[in-house]
């Protein structure tokens, strides 16, 4: 399965692959692994601008297309339910098809979301059509799992933080800079003109696949492993874990699609005026990403998600206070606020996922090589499925604004939700991960000792 050298045969698929031989790692496999993360935060990029696409088509959606505030919302939450379902699939097509061949395939399944777009984004147009397209919008959420399970097989435990971060921030940048473009198209030609916007992304998206045929590989050790899946599936810490991701990853995409409708909705900006704030939070979240996973490599990534996790609680409540008084610089402190912190939680939060089965294989009473095999297998098959629940709470996020503002014309309500969810996320991120338990109760958490899990 693993090796020293990385020998090639058709296809750009290298047969053997051992990051943690540091000087395999040196001499060949640093290098290779780089060119592969480049491509893939390329791919990400994009899938991530077109899954958050309807965030910035709603800014267009005037009178004349005859939708409220309501029905805007369930449009973006029909993409975020979709990305967040394909996810799974999309984890385990790496190990079937290669990295490298699933990366070109999925950036060209871009293509279907943003011509359907293209042809039916006009007034008359059906409600049911503009949900089925928005729906199509999902497969750019996948191309998240796909990429993150691909990258973590190239990297050593010692890296991931760092280049799980780097992917990841990569690719959310996609959602500020499609709300930039769609600005600028706003600023320029005016709010019914989306079919520039989507023009744009067409040669993109096909730019992004041809680089990944021909400079990404496939790593012909990462195998489809259904004894992994089910173990993920049976541990506990993926489903812990898995929540604490709705706590980052699902507030960020969240916000991200919601943000400017709430600008519209509760503070009756224009869609200018909103295009011009929307793409701040995002951007923020997105850059600082890398530098969560590169604290955890430093402290740890369970104090560092417990440290957002208490910060998101007081960013929100500083929202609820403005949204209460309408008080939109102070809101707009507080939303931003809860951009960067998810961004730091998010690299944290997948910093931990790695570290913890690798530990948890130490506490078995593997070592070295052994240790960091099941810790890859097993972190392999959890990510898709984590990032997968994760994303889910994007969906959440969009559903509970729906409600609030459909109840209350306010999102007051809903950013009262949200804070008592970061409360809970802080009491289970201490109490599994840096609370120092009695020896009986860690059984119940499948480990042997809690001690390596601290690290993580």
């Amino acid at each position: 399965m693993t090796g020293t050298t990385a020998p090639r045969r058709g296809g750009r698929w290298i047969e053997q692959w051992d990051p943690e031989d540091e000087t395999f790692w040196k001499e060949t496999g640093e290098r290779t692994a780089r060119r592969n993360l480049i491509y893939s935060v390329l791919s990400e990029h994009i899938g991530f601008s077109i899954w958050s696409l309807w965030s910035v088509m709603v800014l267009f959606m005037g009178p004349a297309y005859g939708i409220d505030p309501a029905g805007k919302f369930f449009l973006i939450a029909t993409a975020t339910l979709v990305g967040a379902v394909v996810r799974v699939p999309y984890t385990f097509a790496v190990a079937r098809f290669g990295g490298r061949n699933w990366t070109v395939f999925s950036a060209l399944m871009l293509l279907a979301p943003t011509v359907a777009a293209l042809v039916v984004m006009e007034p008359g147009t059906s409600y049911g059509t503009f949900l089925l397209v928005a729906a199509l919008t999902g497969v750019g959420g996948g191309n998240f799992a796909s990429s993150m399970t691909n990258i973590n097989a190239f990297f050593p435990l010692r890296k991931k933080g760092w280049a799980l971060g780097l992917n990841a921030g990569g690719g959310n940048i996609g959602v500020p800079v499609v709300q930039l473009a769609g600005l600028l198209v706003i600023a320029t030609a005016g709010a019914t003109h989306p079919r520039l916007l989507l023009g744009a992304y067409i040669p993109l998206i096909v730019f992004a696949a041809v680089l990944a045929a021909v400079r990404m590989d496939n790593l012909a050790p990462v195998r489809n492993d259904t004894g992994a899946v089910r173990e993920a599936l049976g541990d506990a810490h993926t489903w812990i874990m898995s929540f604490l991701y709705i706590g980052t990853f699902g507030s960020f995409i969240g916000y991200s699609f919601a943000f400017g409708l709430v600008l519209q909705t509760q503070f009756g900006r224009t869609p200018l005026q909103a295009a011009s704030l929307t793409f701040i939070g995002p951007l923020l979240g997105s850059l600082i990403r890398p530098v969560g996973g590169a604290l955890a490599d430093r402290f740890g990534g369970a104090r560092i998600t417990l440290g957002t996790f208490v910060a998101m609680a007081a960013a929100t409540g500083v929202v609820v206070f403005a949204s209460g008084r309408s008080s939109l610089p102070v809101f707009l402190v507080g939303f931003v606020a809860l951009f960067v912190l998810s961004g730091l939680g998010n690299g944290s939060t997948y910093k931990m996922i790695p570290g913890i089965f690798q530990a948890k294989a130490l506490a078995r009473g593997m070592g070295g090589e052994e240790a960091a095999a099941y810790g890859r297998r097993l972190s392999g098959a959890a990510m898709g499925l984590i990032g997968a629940v994760g994303a889910l709470g994007g969906l959440g996020i969009n559903l509970v604004f729906r409600e609030a503002f459909l109840s209350s014309g306010s999102g007051t309500a809903a950013f009262v939700t949200f804070l008592g969810f970061y409360a809970l996320c802080c009491a289970v991120t201490w109490a599994v991960y840096l609370r120092r338990p009695a020896a009986a109760a860690v059984p119940a958490l499948g480990v042997e000792a809690k001690p390596q899990l601290t690290s993580v």
